[in-house]
C-alpha cells in the first residue's frame, strides 16, 4: 500500500487556474520531492490532500484511505509543515505544543523536550517574542511531535540558518529510518537533491513527469564551456538539444542533451582555445527539462 495515492486530482477556482489532472504516488517509507517555481501549484495539492480545500475532481488517499470522507482519522497520521506559520501570540511555546500534543491524545512531553533541545527551541518563550526562524522551529517541533508515519513539509526550511537546516534534516533522515514517509515540496533543488529518492516536477498546475532523482542525474545532460577567442554568434549553437546558451566575455556555456559524439561532430568547424564539459547539477536539469517538457 502507497503512503500517498494521488489520481488525476484537478482544483479549479473559477477562471482561476489551480492544479490540472495531477497524478502521483509516495510509497511508503519514502522521501518524495515536490518541485516547482512558487504559484505552479505545490501547496494547492497539498491543502488537498490535507482536505483543506476540497478537489473539483479526481481523488487522493492517504494510506488508503479517501482523503476527504477519513480527514480527521488521517490527520492523527500525518505531520504537516506549512509554508507560513501563524500561532496564538498570547501562548507559550509550551502550552502551544501542549495544546497540539492533546489531538492526538498520547503524552508528548519527553518528545517535545528532545525536539525542542535539538532545535534550539526555548519552550518559556511566548508566541509573539519569536523570530520568523524560531517560529518556524516551533512548526517543525509541532509537526514531528507524535512521530506521525507520514510528514507533509511545504517550503519547510524557509527561515532557517544553515546550522538549523543541517540539524533539520538530520531529524528528516531519523524519521525516514523509522519508517515514516516524507513528502517534501520545496522550490530549492539543492534541497530535494540532498534528501529525496524520486521527485515530480510541476509546472502551471500539472505534472511535468515523475522521476527518480538518481535518473534525471544520469538522463545524459551535459554541461558544456567553451573559450573562444571571437565570441560565438548563438547561431553556431542552433543544434538540436542544445538550451540555455549565455555569454561572458570569451566562454559561451550552454545545456546539452543527446549523444556526445554527435554534438563535438557538430562543433569541430568551431575554433576553439578551451572546452570544458561537465556533469550539471540537479537545478540546471530542472530548467533545461521545465522548459523542454512543460
Amino acid at each position: 500500500m502507497n503512503a500517498v495515492e494521488i489520481e488525476h486530482l484537478t482544483k479549479q477556482y473559477g477562471k482561476a487556474r489551480g492544479i490540472i489532472d495531477v497524478s502521483f504516488s509516495i510509497e511508503e517509507g519514502e522521501i518524495f520531492g515536490f518541485i516547482g517555481p512558487n504559484g505552479a501549484g505545490k501547496s494547492t495539492t497539498i491543502r488537498t490532500l490535507l482536505a483543506l480545500i476540497y478537489p473539483t475532481s479526481g481523488t487522493a488517499s492517504i494510506f488508503g484511505k479517501d482523503c476527504i470522507r477519513h480527514s480527521a482519522e488521517i490527520k492523527k497520521e500525518i505531520g504537516y509543515l506549512p509554508a507560513e506559520v501563524f500561532y496564538y501570540d498570547h501562548m507559550r511555546v509550551v502550552d502551544l505544543l501542549k495544546y497540539s500534543a492533546s489531538f492526538y491524545k498520547k503524552d508528548c512531553t519527553k518528545r517535545m523536550k528532545e525536539l525542542a533541545e535539538r532545535m534550539d527551541l526555548d519552550l518559556s518563550k511566548k508566541m509573539e517574542s519569536l523570530s520568523l526562524g524560531n517560529k518556524k522551529k516551533v512548526g517543525i517541533v509541532q509537526g514531528l511531535l507524535h512521530s506521525p508515519q507520514l510528514l507533509i513539509l511545504d517550503e519547510p526550511t524557509s527561515g532557517l540558518d544553515p546550522l538549523m537546516q543541517h540539524t533539520f534534516f538530520e531529524l528528516l533522515k531519523e524519521e525516514n529510518e523509522r519508517g515514516a514517509a516524507i513528502l517534501f515540496s520545496s522550490h530549492i533543488l539543492s534541497e530535494v537533491q540532498r534528501l529525496c529518492n524520486r521527485v515530480a516536477i510541476i509546472k502551471e498546475g500539472r505534472i511535468v513527469t515523475v522521476e527518480k532523482i538518481s535518473a534525471l542525474k544520469e538522463s545524459n545532460y551535459k554541461k558544456f564551456a567553451i573559450e573562444t577567442a571571437v565570441p560565438l554568434d548563438p547561431q553556431q549553437l542552433d543544434i538540436d538539444g542544445v538550451s540555455h546558451i549565455t555569454a561572458e566575455g570569451s566562454i559561451t556555456r550552454f545545456l546539452f542533451k543527446g549523444n556526445l559524439n554527435q554534438i563535438l561532430q557538430r562543433l569541430a568547424h568551431i575554433e576553439m582555445d578551451n572546452l570544458w564539459i561537465e556533469e550539471p547539477n540537479l537545478e540546471e536539469i530542472f530548467m533545461h527539462y521545465y522548459d523542454r517538457e512543460a
